[in-house]
């Protein structure tokens, strides 16, 4: 206790002095929200603003606060650092128990001990589990009765797919295969590399995840980058930034696409079978810059990132610069707001919730550390028409930030089980929500 009130007054003080140094929102968040959001001049400080939420996990008794007409329990509670979710075709859950990998080369120095303190203080600075937890609610009450270590010994894994009897899960330095029997607790077998993915002793963005095309025939696999606009060089930037297309027959991989910070959130619309992504934008351009975003993913499409950001918007910043890049960049089809690291994405396809959700998109904000005052820190429901976003975010989950800015819990991967209910992982909370239609 005693360390913990020295680093905490320490990680405060230095939170206090560079957010001095920093300036505020001049926007709402809604404002840099949907289709077109504003997108003001960029702020630049001596000192980038910094507001981390001290990460306190959830007082006894209290939980999410779910929107009107849904209802929120604990699905499975005293988990480790739980952050992806996928649900298995018999509807038991899979947790990746994870957190990033040992970064010698990102901790060294005085820089980067204050960098690895402001992680412990918001919660990120623990040890990777590596592995993957199964929970089973036999008796469909809402609650996992039951969990077992499923797969352990993994290197800061996160994304899941199973094609076929073959379940494939992305670690932080790339995807191994392993096999699955339908009902099974426990995968004891050695896994078989299917593909190496970035990675280094600095992997600042080290969260990979992968989804398996509607076919089986191709995983695509999501790599951010090593930096916040490529300060570090791009030499070392090569194949990340990016998606992946790994074809599973030949084991072959290519580029997909490019330009995407750092794109987490992978999933196929059900209706119109594209690929969609939520990608994490830059930082230091103010609070107000710049929104993250959820886009389809355009094969070979460039999305700007490090020269320019939705679009033409040149980063300045960036030298050399590259017109030429920038002239195809993409426009990303949906702003979610500045800084609020929109991580998990679940289309609905289920027949639980109201028909207005079917087909639209449940997403996971972690919450902020670049904006003042913080933006995220909920579940966001985007509403999609004729295969494309359409309207406002609508806040399914929130309460997950107290009113003076403690984190309570932070939302990241988000998953539909077999019941049509919302899982929503909190890996400050240690715990699994249940989101589901409120009794009548």
């Amino acid at each position: 206790m005693h360390n913990r009130l020295i680093a905490g007054s320490f990680a405060a003080l230095i939170c206090f002095a560079l957010a001095g140094c920093g300036e505020e929102a001049t926007l709402s968040v809604e404002a840099g929200t949907g289709p077109e959001p504003e997108l003001p001049p960029p702020v630049r400080t001596m000192f980038p603003t910094v507001v981390i939420a001290e990460a306190t996990g959830w007082p006894h008794g209290k939980a999410p606060k779910a929107v009107d007409g849904l209802a929120v329990n604990a699905f499975a509670s005293n988990l480790n650092h739980p952050r992806m979710i996928y649900v298995l075709p018999n509807d038991d859950v899979l947790v990746a128990e994870t957190a990033a990998p040992p970064q010698p080369g990102l901790t060294d120095g005085i820089l980067g001990r204050v960098m690895k303190l402001g992680m412990w203080w918001a919660g990120a600075g623990v040890a990777s589990p590596n592995r993957l937890t199964l929970l089973r609610d036999a008796d469909g009450d809402g609650v996992a009765e039951t969990r077992s270590e499923f797969l352990s010994g993994l290197n800061s894994p996160f994304g899941m797919a199973l094609v076929g009897n073959s379940l494939y899960v992305a670690n932080t330095d790339g995807i191994v295969r392993f096999p699955y029997t339908s009902g099974a607790t426990q995968i004891t077998e050695k896994g078989q590399p299917v593909a190496e993915l970035p990675a280094g002793p600095i992997n600042i963005h080290w969260v990979k995840n992968i989804v398996a095309s509607p076919d089986g025939a191709t995983l695509y696999a999501s790599v951010g980058s090593i930096s916040n606009i490529g300060e570090r060089g791009m030499d070392i930037e090569e194949g990340r930034a990016a998606i992946h297309a790994i074809d599973l027959p030949s084991g072959t991989s290519r580029l997909f696409a490019s330009g995407l910070r750092n794109p987490v959130g992978l999933a196929f619309h059900p209706d119109s079978g594209k690929l969609w992504t939520t990608v994490n934008e830059r930082d230091e351009l103010g609070s107000d810059l710049v929104p993250d975003y959820l886009t389809s993913v355009k094969e070979n499409g460039f999305y700007g990132w490090p020269y320019s950001y939705y679009g033409d918007h040149v980063d300045a910043r960036v030298k050399p610069p590259r017109p030429d890049l920038v002239k195809t960049a993409i426009v990303p089809d949906y702003a979610l707001g500045p800084h609020t690291a929109s991580l998990g994405l679940a289309f609905y396809s289920g027949a639980l919730f109201p028909e207005r959700y079917r087909g639209g998109a449940f997403v996971g904000q972690h919450g902020s550390w670049n904006r003042s005052p913080p933006s995220g820190y909920k579940v966001v429901f985007v509403p999609f028409q004729n295969g494309t976003p359409s309207g406002t975010p609508e806040d399914i989950l929130t309460g997950f930030l107290s009113k003076d800015d403690k984190a309570y819990g932070r939302p990241v991967g988000v998953a539909e089980d077999g019941t049509g209910a919302l899982l929503v992982a909190d890996d400050v909370g240690n715990t699994i929500w249940r989101v589901v239609p409120a009794a009548q």
